[in-house]
């Protein structure tokens, strides 16, 4: 397999999947330095990989080239040093063994300790190459753990760069290969962190079941956004267009379904439109960049048809454009579209805003419910209260009030993902660190009795 340019469409570097002799010798490796890594200064050395990742203008120079855009690979590297800077700061209280308590029996004490994986696996996606690489290494990195990454096949060049920023002393080892390569490591790990589609996810899980290792799943999202009577209709629909379009859609909280109170409809629906009009593509000094995945442009470009051909009007973009090789996709903004088309039921990963008009808001929530995902969503309305309300009835892991696709620069909210969407603890917030710990319970006996009540066998 070569590995295709999104800018020029060119397959012109060839993929280097490492070895499966390799990969195993790469995992005994991990799992040899794991005891120096428990008592070396973790916060210290992830600090030095951090400043070092922050600025380095080779691993920006490879993000892009991997997904064709600048403006989005600019925030991964900074998200990443401040995910990094985050986990330097909290892990350390984290970690502190908790206080000792007393039990339920006289005289007995329970204390305890956290003990971590010793070698997890991550196998991340191709859309946010590095943050998605690093969001579950870095935490596990802080408890403890080795940990051994395989990136998507689709943007493995900033592999090299990133790996020339791995301090000696960090257990972190980056490797390039394709889905044998992402199958074989399940089998080499404690732990499996794996963001993807929710086809890939169910073979991990597998995987991992037949390995007994516990698998942690972020897959999908059909993330919808409802937009309230009374709302600020400005800001919803500059809110909407940045969350459905941002990495040109290619984000699992992207928001691909908007859902709009009758009454403000037609002006909500002006509003995006004009805006989105504005927004132009990469090749042509915007922010809009290519669509990276192979193939994904045949999904948006199904979708789009799906619609039309069922009723849905097309007021900006609606075409898959051929520039310099590459695929685009204007944003694109539709309505009269309903839940028979595939364009509100499946995941369309582009950036795409279909706008649906409803009566009020339970027909919102009814409709943004009637899903197999429960990503996250989005809702606007003219009181916090109001927003809340409709927020508090959403099956969706994570809901931004009064903005949209809050979860790509908010780490801090604890969250689980709903139906599809995944499985396991949650990525965010301060809980996501005891994903890659196994608790100890110590339990001590102090009492004067030398033959407690407990210990009689009499009847």
């Amino acid at each position: 397999m070569n590995v295709r340019n999104p800018i020029t469409g060119q397959a012109d570097r060839p993929l280097a999947p490492i070895p499966p002799d390799r990969l195993a010798a790469a995992a005994a490796g991990l799992r040899e330095r794991s005891p120096a890594w428990l008592s070396a200064d973790r916060g210290a050395v992830l600090s030095r990989f951090g400043a070092a990742l922050a600025d380095d203008d080779d691993l920006l120079a490879a993000l892009v080239t991997d997904t064709g855009r600048v403006g989005e690979s600019l925030l991964e590297r900074r998200l990443v040093a401040a995910l990094i800077d985050r986990w330097v700061r909290q892990a350390p209280a984290l970690l502190a063994p908790p206080a000792e308590r007393p039990a339920s029996l006289p005289g007995v004490f329970v204390a305890g300790d956290a003990v971590p994986y010793e070698l997890v696996g991550v196998i991340s996606p191709w859309n946010l190459p590095l943050l998605l690489g690093l969001i579950d290494a870095v935490p596990a990195l802080a408890a403890g753990c080795a940990v051994l990454v395989k990136p998507s096949e689709v943007t493995p060049r900033f592999i090299e760069p990133l790996m020339r920023l791995v301090p000696d002393e960090l257990p972190l080892a980056v490797v390039e290969g394709d889905g044998e390569t992402g199958a074989a490591l399940v089998d080499l790990v404690d732990a499996v962190v794996f963001t993807g589609s929710v086809e890939t996810g169910r073979l991990v899980a597998s995987a991992a079941a037949r390995a007994f290792v516990p698998a942690y799943l972020e897959l999908g999202g059909k993330d919808p956004a409802i937009v309230l009577a009374g709302a600020g209709l400005d800001r919803a629909a500059s809110a909407v267009l940045w969350g459905g379009t941002a990495n040109a859609g290619q984000s699992c909280q992207s928001i691909e379904r908007v859902y709009v109170a009758r009454e403000a409809h037609d002006e909500f629906l002006d509003r995006l439109v004009a805006k989105a009009a504005q927004v132009g593509l990469t090749c042509e000094g915007g922010p809009i960049g290519p669509i990276i995945g192979p193939g994904q442009e045949d999904v948006i470009a199904a979708h789009l048809a799906d619609a039309v051909a069922r009723g849905a009007t097309v007021h900006t973009g609606g075409q898959i454009e051929r520039h310099g090789g590459g695929h685009w996709c204007r944003p694109t903004v539709l309505s009269g579209v309903d839940h028979t088309m595939l364009i509100m039921t499946e995941e369309t990963f582009g950036p795409v805003l279909p706008v649906m008009a409803v009566d009020g808001p339970d027909e919102a929530v009814t409709l943004a419910n009637d899903s197999v995902y429960g990503l996250s969503a989005a809702v606007f309305a003219a009181t916090e209260d109001q927003a809340m309300a409709v927020a508090a009835r959403l099956r969706a892991g994570a809901v931004s009030v009064n903005d949209a696709a809050l979860t790509a620069l908010v780490h801090e909210g604890e969250k689980h993902s709903f139906r599809l969407s995944g499985l396991g603890g949650s990525r965010m917030g301060v809980a996501s660190i005891g994903r890659f710990l196994r608790r100890r319970a110590f339990l001590v006996n102090r009492s004067d009795a030398a033959d407690p009540w407990w210990h009689t066998t009499k009847e």
